[in-house]
């Protein structure tokens, strides 16, 4: 591939700042949704449903499972949608409500039998998990559809995560101001929540459709955007997908950033509350001290990015996070202004995290139409959202497996919380510290991999435009 960029290439396209703003809010909704889930329904398992550590990691990884099967499915169903708003938008929309009342349903215990909770709760996150992905991966898969420079995908992108942390912070001070008025109420508090999060993630995904489908309708009357690969048979457009290098790389990349956020963030309640000795509400606070610095530092590593690259920006922001990752392990009760300083170093390596390989995909796709001739949105997102349900699924039930096996003593509903054992702390310390750390390096690896830089990029758009060019005059 001739990485030398062309004169002849188009001029850079710029999206209207309310477009920008209507495609980040379509994130909002299910960050919150998300969030939530991540940092506390293991906790709400143990804590207030009464399920033992083990049996309610292996909750969430059974509810993943399905993720593995509906994704890919998603993807190229969306692909293939034929419809007046286009292939994405009757998923966002006839899927939004339903997605809200799944989420909420997953925070009611209707039983004291652990059976009954077991399969309750599988139930409700295959069904909550479907809907996710019926809104989210659409969702996701617009980016290519709004606009095709490079560096306006990286600006969408800190727009999309601006919200989503954004989100995710106004998910965790919401928890807080609710975990306040019931303060010995645990089961009430947290079905409040569930409920208030349902309804608010609900309404942005429709401000996403009316304040994007302008651009995204300009742009299908200019060029037809439609899956061009329908006799491709499902496993066959996988096993194309799989066959592009740069994505493998990408896959990497995300996992590898996505893990060790899961994993820390699954952890983190148990971190600060038994190994550090501090009140349950300190907790979205440390949280919120992570988000809101990732929230800033997307727009720091933004303009980074367009000075000297995405690959530049990661290697940065994941050198920050790695020292602060090994640093919470050796962390001390007592040491409280250490530890927030270390949650604000991470959130800058966070926001690389998020960002980065989301900014990638859309490259990655160009790509593979350059290579096949075909658009195929649908079936890399399904990977990318596929790998970021999978990665909370391995992390939360790794960190159930492993408290179970060290020892970890569950809450009984209406009683004091017990003293952990130390075998139990040293589990805790151990997934938040050395565990994520050495899962970042692995990313940092598959990232100098990568071979899409901006020249590059440039070059796949003038190949793409000469190709059509020609198949026009002919």
């Amino acid at each position: 591939m001739n990485s030398t960029p062309s004169a002849t290439v188009s001029p850079p396209e710029k999206l209207s700042l309310s477009t920008k703003l209507a495609f980040g809010a379509g994130d909002l909704g299910p960050a919150i949704t998300a969030n939530i889930s991540v940092f506390f329904v293991l906790v709400f398992l143990t804590n207030v449903a009464g399920l033992p550590a083990g049996l309610a990691g292996s909750v969430l990884m059974v509810g993943k499972i399905w993720d593995a099967i509906n994704d890919p499915i998603v993807g190229v169903l969306s692909d293939r949608t034929v419809h007046p708003w286009g292939r994405r938008y009757p998923w966002m929309v006839f899927g939004a409500i339903p997605f809200g009342i799944l989420f909420f349903l997953q925070w009611i215990v209707p039983s004291n039998n652990n059976s009954v909770l077991f399969w309750y709760y599988v139930i409700i996150g295959i069904l909550f998990n479907t809907a996710y992905t019926a809104v989210n991966l659409p969702y996701t898969a617009l980016t290519p559809e709004l606009t095709k420079d490079y560096n306006e995908r990286t600006s969408l992108n800190s727009f999309r995560f601006a919200f989503s942390i954004g989100g995710s912070i106004f998910s965790l001070i919401l928890a807080q101001i609710i975990f306040g008025f019931f303060p010995n109420a645990p089961y009430q508090r947290y079905l409040i929540l569930g409920a208030v999060c349902g309804f608010l993630s609900v309404l942005p995904l429709f401000w996403c459709f009316l304040g994007t489908r302008k651009q995204v309708f300009s742009r299908q009357v200019g060029e037809t955007i439609e899956d061009n690969s329908e006799s491709l048979p499902i496993a066959e457009q996988i096993k194309v997908a799989l066959s592009n290098r740069p994505f493998l790389l990408v896959i990497g990349i995300y996992l590898c950033s996505w893990l060790g956020v899961q994993l820390t963030a699954s952890i983190l309640p148990y971190f600060v509350v038994n190994w550090m000795k501090l009140p349950e509400t300190t907790f979205p606070q440390v949280a919120i001290a992570v988000q809101g610095t990732a929230l800033v530092m997307l727009f720091v590593w933004n303009l980074v990015s367009q000075r000297y690259g995405k690959k530049a920006v990661y290697f940065m922001g994941m050198g920050l996070w790695i020292v602060t990752q090994a640093g919470l392990f050796f962390l001390q009760p007592g040491q409280t202004t250490l530890m927030y300083i270390l949650a604000i170093l991470a959130g800058c390596g966070v926001a690389t995290a998020y960002l980065v390989p989301w900014s990638m995909i859309p490259d990655v796709i160009d790509l593979d139409e350059l290579n096949t001739g075909q658009r195929r949105e649908g079936v890399f997102y399904s990977f990318m959202v596929l790998l970021q349900k999978i990665g909370l699924a391995i992390g939360l039930f790794l960190v159930g497996q492993a408290l179970d096996f060290a020892g970890f003593i569950s809450s009984i509903p209406g009683q004091i919380p017990p003293i952990q054992p130390d075998s139990a702390l040293l589990a805790i310390r151990f997934a938040i510290g050395p565990l994520p750390t050495i899962i970042l390096i692995i990313g940092m690896i598959f990232t100098f991999l990568y071979p899409i830089t901006k020249e590059v990029h440039a070059d796949i758009l003038l190949q793409l435009s000469e190709r059509k060019r020609n198949e026009t005059l002919d």
